[in-house]
């Protein structure tokens, strides 16, 4: 189970309203949810009362592996919560095996039918009915 956090959306028509949730990746944006971790009300006149993030729950699914979206990711940063450092590209380099070199293309072997036409059915089977009588 793949768990991401981000953001699904509620309120009304122009006038959105974000829950920051803990949801599993193969969900809809506004399906099924694990946990309601905060929210966003981007309309908000006042800046400070925009983002409200419950930061102890967030660190648990982050030291669990969950995945936060981008946006989501930027409003953690900004909370002052700190994201787990992943391996990058170089690091990860380092751990995979040597590249095989690739094999030239070599078209499948061609097996026979696994039907005899009818002529050569009678065939074998008319020597096998004379090699039976003597």
């Amino acid at each position: 189970m793949a768990v991401k956090l981000r953001l699904t959306r509620f309120g009304r028509l122009n006038h959105p309203t974000y829950r920051v949730c803990a949801a599993e990746s193969r969900f809809k944006r506004d399906g099924r949810v694990i946990e309601t971790l905060g929210y966003y009300l981007p309309k908000h006149p006042r800046a400070e009362e925009q983002v409200s993030l419950n930061a102890e729950r967030i660190q648990y699914w982050l030291s669990v592996g969950a995945q936060p979206s981008e946006t989501v990711a930027s409003m953690i940063r900004k909370a002052g919560i700190e994201l787990p450092v992943g391996r990058s590209a170089a690091q990860r380099a380092g751990t995979r095996k040597s590249p095989r070199t690739p094999q030239p293309f070599q078209p499948p072997k061609r097996l026979g039918k696994g039907r005899l036409s009818k002529k050569k059915w009678r065939a074998k089977h008319a020597a096998g009915a004379a090699a039976a009588e003597s």
